[in-house]
């Protein structure tokens, strides 16, 4: 069982620790760091340079052999310093802990830099607001959105809470729901598009479904509709670049406001698609969390200029999380 401590040692915030058990008795430390704790061989160099790993007390040889009892405790959460310059950038934060925090990025701004020297992205702007509140670090998000795109991302505060949820991730462990306004009225109610997605020979920045592309799966279920568009719940189970718009796009429904995918260009200046619900379990803390955020106020007028009542697609987010 992991344990959070409040020891704290130069360079070191919280260490976790973790006491041996049978079945891990006769192994060395540096299996049980690989093995329960799930450390990769990256970190383990990283946190022995550091003086970061300690074995009752004292520091360990790696390949020493551990019993039953002992105690291993481990500096997850290093004192970092930012490696970008702090901005003031637009976003809200829905929830916040020591080790993660998920935001509502607003449509308009990167998550990261994408090109040397870029300002004003997310990123920028989370270490504005944490030197704003007297603590420091770097900015890992554990998956994107693209730059017009609104709605929650989720960040990891340190390398190892990053680790665990890149792991999570890649096992579908984290849920991932939005909400897209496409043109059309879409005939299935409901379905699942399988189609593997690859970059566009002819574009540089388009994607396209190709049978030489990565596997790319997309559920989804029509919230309302009428004959000029459908608003539409969309849960990922992948997470390549561009999937919803390439996947709706092929089915001749592209996004409104997607130049790039051949969208309908009235009532919205950029593709109408909010990540609007984030569900996974906390690395650490092994407690489930459930975090939402309804789409901004451009995404709201569009749905009303195509003559949707609010409530129409509302009700049917309640089935969501399920």
């Amino acid at each position: 069982m992991v344990m959070f401590m409040s020891f704290k040692q130069k360079n070191h915030g919280k260490w976790i620790a973790y006491r041996v058990t049978p079945e891990w008795e006769g192994h060395t430390v540096r299996e049980v760091l690989q093995g329960p704790l799930l450390l990769s061989n990256r970190m383990i160099n990283r946190l022995t340079r550091s003086r970061g790993i300690q074995l009752n007390g004292k520091m360990p040889w790696l390949d020493r052999r551990v019993k039953a009892g002992d105690r291993l405790r481990v500096a997850v959460r290093p004192f970092e310093r930012a490696d970008l310059p702090p901005e003031p950038v637009p976003f809200s934060v829905v929830y916040e802990d020591a080790d993660l925090m998920v935001v509502d990025k607003p449509a308009g701004i990167n998550v990261h830099p994408v090109r040397p020297g870029e300002g004003g992205t997310l990123a920028h702007g989370i270490i504005h607001y944490w030197l704003s509140q007297g603590r420091e670090g770097r900015v890992r998000p554990v998956h994107r959105l693209d730059r017009d795109t609104s709605g929650l991302i989720l960040i990891a505060k340190h390398a190892y809470a990053h680790q665990l949820l890149d792991r999570d991730l890649r096992q579908h462990d984290i849920r991932r729901e939005y909400l897209a306004c496409v043109a059309g009225r879409v005939e299935n109610p409901e379905g699942t598009i399988r189609e593997p997605i690859a970059r566009d020979p002819n574009h540089p920045l388009r994607r396209c479904v190709s049978p030489e592309g990565d596997p790319a799966v997309t559920h989804y279920r029509v919230l309302a509709q009428n004959d000029r568009a459908s608003i539409i719940w969309v849960r990922l189970e992948t997470g390549r670049t561009h999937q919803i718009r390439v996947h709706f796009s092929s089915l001749g429904h592209p996004l409104y406001g997607d130049k790039l995918y051949g969208g309908p260009m009235e009532g919205i200046g950029r593709q109408a698609l909010h990540a609007w619900l984030l569900s996974f379990r906390h690395p650490l803390t092994g407690k489930h969390l459930t975090l939402k955020a309804m789409p901004p106020e451009d995404w709201l007028q569009l749905t009303e200029s195509l003559h949707f009542v609010r409530e129409e697609w509302t009700d049917g987010l309640a089935l969501s999380g399920d």
